[in-house]
């Protein structure tokens, strides 16, 4: 009760707090710009996990010629996950990437990781949930109560549980977590090997088909509303140096991903084309289910982010003993190149 007591305390005291956003952006035109001669900058692009339905809206974005338009010509590489992708980042491999932002926060707070910033958000919300048969007749989190859940290992999946089993009224350490492979998290539940799982509730489509049964979602959203799901990344150095890139960047990718949920089946066999081991019905199911985390609350733009949210995220995290106290949303996120309602 006292470290539950802390989460709620350090919510309350970021809530109070006003932090400065990072350096802001450059209006002028940089060489990869179309007005600038034609010229075409060329980037490399890691999405969050492999080929999959969230992250299908920068394929689209290739195929319909918005990076093009932009200026930009786009190397995509399947990522896996956020160390792989922010060692890439950090090295240089690559310019842009998407990640688990909530788990980029914990990775920076504890010193991992801290050389990027977010410049868009995919996901307005945290996409954890709790999935499980409906079989099983768990309901609701309290079910879980001498249940085995399998997550991720150290992902932020398994990170953020007791957070959320507490706010949720249940006690943590009454649930044994199960930490595998990611790709093994659909089949341990579809053969009954688990009771649930902690992962994110796109994964609830190939679920469906795996299990042949109904599915039951208990998103972490409704306890831990602050924090983000997927991000858009760059490296501070290419930030500051070509903040034009970055703009046009995050203006193709947008411009894609509000494609991307309006047009989810069209989406799908983009990405099926260029990744033929993408399948369209998951991805279909995907893209549908993410389409209402992808919109900003109060009629913001989408890929916007809110800096008294961003600080309530990093109180929720330090206060549940993820990682110190001290971070700041301008550790994390660059403001001036979120998109702006």
């Amino acid at each position: 009760m006292t470290k539950l007591f802390r989460v709620f305390s350090a919510v309350l005291a970021a809530a109070a707090l006003t932090v400065a956003s990072g350096c802001s952006g450059d209006d002028d035109a940089a060489s990869g710009s179309p007005s600038s001669g034609g010229k075409t900058t060329k980037v490399t692009y890691v999405t969050a996990f492999g080929a999959v339905g969230r992250d299908s809206f920068v394929w689209l974005a290739k195929e319909k010629g918005f990076f093009k338009e932009a200026g930009i010509d786009i190397d995509i590489q399947k990522g896996a996950g956020n160390v792989q992708n922010l060692t890439m980042i950090k090295s240089g491999q690559a310019q842009f990437s998407a990640l688990d932002f909530t788990g980029a926060v914990i990775q920076a707070g504890t010193g991992a990781f801290k050389d990027w910033r977010a410049v868009a958000a995919i996901h307005q919300q945290t996409l954890v949930s709790i999935m499980t048969t409906k079989d099983t007749g768990i309901a609701s989190p309290t079910d879980l109560k001498g249940k085995t859940v399998a997550a991720g290992a150290q992902s932020v999946s398994q990170l953020l549980f007791p957070a959320y089993a507490k706010l949720a009224g249940l006690d943590p350490k009454t649930v044994t977590i199960k930490g595998v492979q990611t790709t093994a998290l659909t089949g341990l539940m579809a053969n009954k090997q688990v009771d649930a799982l902690s992962t994110f509730l796109l994964s609830k489509k190939g679920l469906e088909i795996a299990s042949k049964k109904e599915v039951v979602v208990m998103p972490y959203s409704k306890y831990l509303s602050d924090l983000y799901g997927n991000a858009i990344i760059a490296k501070p150095s290419l930030i500051s140096s070509d903040p034009d890139l970055v703009k046009r960047f995050v203006g193709a990718a947008m411009k894609g991903l509000q494609y991307t949920i309006d047009h989810p089946d069209e989406a799908a066999a983009v990405m099926n084309k260029a990744e033929p081991s993408a399948a369209v019905p998951a991805a279909i199911g995907e893209i549908t289910a993410m389409k209402p985390y992808c919109t900003a609350p109060a009629g913001g733009a989408l890929g916007s982010m809110d800096e008294s949210r961003v600080a309530r995220s990093i109180a929720v995290l330090s206060g549940a003993g993820l990682m110190p106290a001290g971070l700041t949303p301008a550790d994390v996120v660059d403001f001036s190149f979120t998109p702006k309602a």
